[in-house]
């Protein structure tokens, strides 16, 4: 195959090179790093979230959401997910917890996406550790948007927190805790959630920084409950022994999802779902 492509002269391979580099960057990528991506593709958090300001929950509804974590490697399993949450009743919207991608590509972090645009609502993501292996900071931010941000639905702030510190060799960025602490503070609103992917028990969150985290979450009068990823199983409890509830979601692969309802000032319940 070498000799017979070196028989070409580059007077011939230019032009149709030219040709398929501007005709779309979806038939040749330079790189598996490459985060290019089409317009309709990136921006997906700004995007979805102006889906949901078109659909506003009344004033005492009541506030219900699917979460889940973790499609890294399991992206077959997205499509069935879809479908058993578009069957669901008087859901809101969707949470992923992060690891959307493996290794951080952007191809993979579309392949989610084309499955997850089939979704019914709106679904808001957070970073996860193997969304910044390689080029992934780069991708994620492309596609999707900030990896610290917040928005607010139905008198609840949610707040979404990169807490992959591993992924920052442990330097104290991640989390980043002037953002949590001045998310926190916000008083505005009735009740605050924190969403992130590497829960604060866990070996990957920065070891300077659980103390903080949780004394934050800790002291929050507002805080409903902090939701993670990463360790690709459902749990719920207080292991801090604080008052402070933390559930952690199931990966694509473990087909199960949850529900979460929540009412009042703190009041919720949850429902677990297999499909």
């Amino acid at each position: 195959m070498r000799s017979s492509f070196q028989t070409f002269s580059l007077r011939t391979l230019l032009p149709a090179a030219a040709s398929l580099l501007l005709g779309s960057c979806d038939l040749l990528e330079f790189s598996p790093n490459d985060h290019r991506a089409p317009d309709s593709e990136r921006d997906l958090t700004a995007k979805n979230l102006a889906l949901l300001a078109q659909r506003p929950l009344p004033a005492g509804d009541t506030l219900r959401f699917v979460f889940t974590g973790d499609s890294q490697r399991f992206y077959d399993d997205a499509e069935d997910l879809v479908k058993s949450v578009n069957q669901q009743p008087g859901i809101q919207f969707m949470l992923v917890a992060g690891d959307i991608s493996d290794f951080g590509f952007a191809r993979e972090m579309r392949w989610v996406n084309d499955d997850l645009r089939k979704l019914k609502v709106p679904y808001l993501t957070v970073v996860g550790n193997h969304d910044l292996v390689g080029n992934g900071r780069k991708a994620y931010e492309a596609i999707f948007g900030p990896r610290n941000y917040s928005f607010v639905y139905a008198d609840t702030k949610f707040i979404f927190v990169d807490t992959n510190g591993r992924e920052y060799n442990f330097d104290g960025t991640a989390p980043d805790m002037a953002f949590v602490k001045r998310e926190l503070a916000d008083n505005s609103v009735r009740r605050h959630v924190i969403i992130s992917h590497v829960p604060p028990q866990d070996e990957d969150f920065d070891p300077a920084l659980p103390e903080q985290y949780t004394q934050a979450l800790r002291e929050d009068p507002r805080l409903v409950f902090e939701l993670n990823g990463h360790r690709h199983s459902f749990s719920i409890g207080e292991p801090f022994n604080d008052g402070v509830t933390y559930i952690n979601s199931s990966s694509f692969e473990s087909r199960q999802y949850v529900i979460l309802t929540v009412w009042g000032d703190k009041q919720f319940r949850l429902k677990k779902v297999t499909f």
